[in-house]
């Protein structure tokens, strides 16, 4: 029987600030056996549509190849929420939880890096 490899979780988080030092956005997760597990991404009202979600997912994906050498990246996320956005950043579905809660979807995604 084979098991999961023995590494611990390593906590992964970037944040991005605005102009008057305020928190505007952030993405927090961990790295663990070759994948990077992405459990938020958030953006401030104010700081949506100039493309900064997208750059701190990029960051976060960066740092967890060349820094700790993962090769995918995954995460879920709501039909409510932002599907298609992660589509747009090279993410695939391939797991979608119908009535998760009643009523929602709840996608998984994941992407090669690198």
């Amino acid at each position: 029987m084979r098991g999961t490899p023995a590494e611990r979780e390593v906590p992964l988080g970037i944040w991005a600030l605005g102009d008057d030092d305020a928190l505007v956005g952030g993405l927090s997760g961990h790295t663990w056996a070759g994948w990077l597990h992405v459990a938020l991404l958030w953006v401030a009202p104010g700081a949506r549509g100039a493309g900064l979600g997208g750059r701190l997912l990029a960051r976060a994906e960066a740092v967890a190849l060349a820094e700790r050498g993962c090769r995918n990246s995954r995460l879920e996320t709501w039909d409510f929420q932002a599907p298609s956005f992660y589509e747009k950043q090279g993410y695939t579905v391939v797991c979608a939880i119908p009535d998760y809660p009643e009523g929602t979807t709840e996608y998984t995604l994941t992407k090669r890096l690198g």
